[in-house]
């Protein structure tokens, strides 16, 4: 069948014109995504399961086995600890080079501020 008759047929059989999708009118899903979960205020929970993701693989093994990420609020990043000397070691000694390795993995955006809590 020739291109011709062929979209012919298929306009009589669906009961419509046979009009091409105007390509100039197609945009992209993406900004539409980001701003509906935005909306939402979906986006902080999805950047928040990233970071839990990726924790072992910025703080290291050790301290992800005795400290891990709780949640994320409005640039806070809450971090459980399980004994009492991590916590300190990590609010003393860590706590500045843990938040700069988050910041050029996330955005400064992202995580402002690291917190530390027992439990």
């Amino acid at each position: 069948m020739k291109p011709n008759i062929r979209s012919r047929v298929i306009a009589e059989w669906r009961g419509l014109p046979d009009e091409g999708f105007p390509k100039e009118t197609a945009k992209t899903a993406g900004p539409l995504v980001e701003k509906l979960l935005g909306s939402l205020g979906l986006n902080q929970r999805i950047r928040e399961d990233e970071i839990k993701a990726a924790w072992k693989d910025v703080v290291g093994d050790f301290l992800a086995t005795h400290a891990s990420p709780a949640g994320l609020n409005q640039g806070v990043l809450v971090v459980h600890v399980l004994q009492p000397t991590v916590h300190f070691e990590l609010e003393r000694v860590w706590k500045r080079t843990l938040l700069l390795k988050l910041q050029e993995r996330f955005g400064k955006g992202t995580i402002r501020e690291v917190r530390f809590r027992l439990g």
